[in-house]
This record gives C-alpha cells, sequence and structure tokens, in this order.
C-alpha cells in the first residue's frame, strides 16, 4: 500500500451490494453444481437445506454467549465456533438454492438479496428443518457446553460421512467442515469433564444441561423422509447407522467426566413431525424474530 492508499478506499467504489448478507460474493463461484446422476434436484435440494438450517440455527445460539461468556477467552472461542457454523450454513443453503431454486423465498423483482441470505433470512418458521436441539435456548454455561459436546459429535461423524457423498458440492464441504467441528467437539469436551470435576455448582449445572439436551437426542438418529432418501441416492448416511457412533464417543468423554448418561423422556413430535418436518418449540420463533428483523425491514437495503 503506498502513501497515498487508504483503508478506506474500498468503500468508495461506484459497486453495491446487499447491506446485511454474510458477504457479496458468490460462496460457490467455480465450484461444478452438476447433480449427481439418477438424483432429484429437489432431493439434494432439501437435504443441503436441512443440514444448513442445523448449522445457521446453532451459529445463531452460539453467538448470544458474545460478551456473555465467563471469560474473554471462552467469548472468542464460542464466537469463533459460532462462525465456523455460520460458514458451514452458507455454504449448504448456497448448495441448496442452486439445487433447487424454488426453495427460495420470492422478493421484489432487482432484490441485491443472494439466494443463501434469502434462505437464511426470509423464511418463517415453519420452512426451517433443524433439529430441535439447536433451537432451544442457550441456558446457561453448562448446558451449552452439553449441547455443544453432543451436536459437535454428531455433526463431525456425519461430516466423515459427507466426505464420500457422491454429491461433490456436499462432499467439499464436509471435508473443510470436518476441521473445524473435530476443534469444537474437543473444546466441548474438555469444558464439560472441567465442569463435571470442577466445584460441586458446576457439576450439577452441566450435569442437569445434559439432562435437558438429551431430551432431544432421538431426534438426530430418527431420520425424515428427506434423509432417507439422500441415503438412498448417496448422497449423505442413513442417520440411524451414526447412533453408535456418536453414542461411543459421549459415553467415553461421560465415562472420564465420571457421569451417568442420563434417562430423559424425549420430547414429543406433533403427528410423527418434528424439526425435519417443520414442527419446531416456540423457541425458533423468538430467536428468528431477532435475527431476521433489520434484514427483512430493509430487503432492498445497500451499501
Amino acid at each position: 500500500m503506498s502513501h497515498d492508499d487508504s483503508v478506506y478506499d474500498g468503500l468508495l467504489t461506484e459497486s453495491e451490494g446487499w447491506a446485511f448478507g454474510t458477504s457479496f460474493e458468490d460462496p460457490l463461484a467455480g465450484v461444478d453444481l452438476t447433480v449427481p446422476d439418477g438424483v432429484d434436484p429437489r432431493e439434494l435440494g432439501a437435504y443441503a437445506l436441512l443440514l444448513g438450517d442445523d448449522a445457521l440455527v446453532l451459529s445463531q445460539r452460539l453467538i448470544e454467549w458474545c460478551s456473555n461468556a465467563p471469560d474473554l477467552e471462552d467469548d472468542i472461542a464460542l464466537a469463533n465456533i459460532a462462525l465456523d457454523l455460520l460458514g458451514q450454513a452458507r455454504l449448504l443453503l448456497a448448495r441448496a438454492a442452486a439445487a433447487d431454486p424454488g426453495l427460495v423465498p420470492v422478493l421484489p423483482v432487482g432484490s441485491p438479496v443472494p439466494p443463501e441470505d434469502a434462505l437464511a433470512f426470509f423464511r418463517d418458521d415453519r420452512d426451517f428443518r433443524n433439529v430441535r436441539m439447536v433451537e432451544v435456548p442457550a441456558g446457561d454455561f453448562g448446558e451449552t457446553i452439553a449441547r455443544l459436546l453432543v451436536f459437535s459429535c454428531h455433526r463431525l461423524a456425519l461430516l466423515q460421512e459427507l466426505t464420500t457423498s457422491r454429491d461433490q458440492v456436499l462432499a467439499a464441504i464436509a471435508a473443510k467442515g470436518v476441521k473445524e467441528v473435530t476443534y469444537h467437539r474437543d473444546y466441548a469436551a474438555r469444558w464439560f469433564v472441567t465442569l463435571a470435576q470442577g466445584t460441586e455448582e458446576s457439576r450439577r449445572r452441566v450435569v442437569a444441561g445434559l439432562g435437558a439436551v438429551m431430551a432431544f437426542h432421538d431426534e438426530l438418529f430418527e431420520g425424515s423422509e428427506v434423509e432417507s432418501a439422500a441415503a438412498r441416492h448417496g448422497l449423505g448416511p442413513d442417520p440411524s447407522s451414526l447412533a453408535g457412533p456418536v453414542g461411543a464417543v459421549v459415553d467415553q468423554v461421560l465415562a472420564v467426566a465420571e457421569v451417568e448418561r442420563p434417562v430423559v423422556r424425549q420430547v414429543g413430535r406433533a403427528a410423527g413431525a418434528a424439526g425435519r418436518e417443520g414442527h419446531h418449540t416456540e423457541a425458533i420463533s423468538r430467536m428468528l424474530a431477532e435475527m431476521q428483523v433489520v434484514a427483512r425491514a430493509h430487503p432492498q437495503g445497500l451499501w
């Protein structure tokens, strides 16, 4: 940079982009988006959407800890984990939109909102396909760590399987995500053991948090019609096949922490439907209201 250059020069260009997006460039630019032979693009889009929603919603819950974590180091750590998940969400939602443009909410002609941001900010709660574990309020730090432990153990096992997906885009996203989620899992495991073997109060809180989280445990492995179709076409694993590997890792952490796996009643379904079918807890509506309010108020916002 010369003496005449300024770090603000980039703000003075004629180009414009949507004011509230994660970036102004196509996240899948240069990537071959060809749908694998024999795969219905709508099935691929629906599958990428639910994978992206899991990451998006949990990232929003984790970012709520920004400036509220027990110390500065964990404030930054949780924010970085949230940012990793947001990055995964952006790529997966972009893949969903590319595979099935019909998923993208209809916005005014000429809207500057990119498809992945339209999916994040302009869908209603019933259109989200995340599991309910990720949407419930964060609770205290112990509950946050318990949820991050269970979710990241599941997410890592899922991403490892997705690296061999027939869809090369999903495979590439998964390969990048494996490295990120390995850290998420290890961070959560270390904190879980620390809290469980710390003070009486820290142990009480993390054990109680685990019980609350485990009430949503089975939904991770029960699968939906979308996931079953994805497994049949080689796009991703059968969710039930992950239960053993994930349970083994979680049990290993619990053994080190000297905590018994809680036996809790699972949160019920509505007429057999749960998060994957758009049936959520009331918590997601309040979370989305906060997350989406500015974007919805200014859908044509440019900078």
